[in-house]
């Protein structure tokens, strides 16, 4: 805890003070040539070695790298110890204090479900309390004060990254149900009232939605004024999947995670997102 709270904090902060910030949304200048966008990763820190290499951010300042969905994983201590993915949010808190304009964590559900309270379980299994147990067991007596600065950083979130060529990079598109309701005119603040998170609230419906109809997509890229999405939360059993005319999602979970090299300023269609989708080769073993 004492490396990793230092690093924890200064992030935070410098993810509501990221370069182009306005509000929820990160807006991307000119001096920005593309984007590596990851899909949920849920802990995969082998995906994530291979991102790093494939970003090689040193050699390519143009480049930023985006990545949503770091935590509740399957990859567990030994002994019942809980869930190892706090690992993988500590590297990018770090990696984010080392390029700070250029490295994006953007909020998904799981994020929101550790600032609400909200149980999302999988295999019989409560995710939220596996997440918790792996940072006991990691950080002992600290555990608390350390669980307590990963919810810092979550509130410091984006919701979506916005390019010069009219790509929305976020987590997903609200369900047709929840587009009536919605109030779009929260992302022009860093900070939203609880009944935004809960279920039907703005951002509740920008992090959990499902719903891919092409006509839901419409009206979603009418109302917050963008051509195409390229958005994370579903899993694919290829890696991505084209859900629509509008829309390309990606997955990072094994055992086909992949990226999706977005361009920033030069003209896109939707066909070329999908063939600028990268899957990233990881040891299963």
């Amino acid at each position: 805890p004492q490396r990793v709270l230092p690093t924890l904090r200064p992030a935070a902060m410098l993810f509501r003070s990221t370069p182009g910030r306005h509000g929820s949304i990160i807006q991307m200048g000119e001096s920005a040539t593309e984007l590596i966008v990851v899909g949920d990763l849920h802990g995969n820190i082998p995906a994530f070695r291979q991102i790093l290499t494939l970003a090689d951010l040193s050699r390519n300042p143009g480049r930023h790298l985006v990545l949503q969905e770091l935590i509740h994983g399957p990859r567990e201590y030994p002994n019942d110890g809980g869930d190892r993915s706090h690992q993988l949010l500590d590297l990018v808190a770090a990696l984010k204090c080392q390029y700070p304009d250029r490295v994006h964590l953007i909020l998904g559900n799981h994020e929101l479900s550790e600032l609400t309270g909200r149980i999302i379980a999988k295999g019989g299994e409560v995710l939220n309390h596996k997440f918790r147990q792996g940072i006991q067991t990691a950080y002992g007596e600290a555990g608390a004060e350390v669980y307590s600065t990963y919810q810092e950083l979550f509130r410091s979130l984006p919701i979506a990254i916005r390019t010069l060529n009219r790509v929305l990079i976020c987590h997903t598109i609200p369900d047709a149900g929840d587009l009536d309701q919605i109030d779009l005119g929260l992302l022009d603040g860093t900070t939203w009232p609880p009944a935004a998170m809960q279920r039907h609230g703005t951002i509740y419906a920008l992090t959990w939605g499902r719903d891919t109809s092409p006509e839901t997509v419409d009206r979603f890229a009418a109302m917050i004024d963008a051509d195409l999405f390229v958005t994370g939360h579903q899993p694919c059993e290829q890696g991505f999947r084209r859900a629509n005319h509008r829309q390309i999602i990606i997955d990072g979970t094994d055992p086909y995670p992949t990226a999706c090299r977005v361009p920033n300023r030069d003209p896109i269609t939707i066909d070329t997102l999908e063939g600028n989708i990268i899957s990233i080769p990881i040891d299963l073993s």
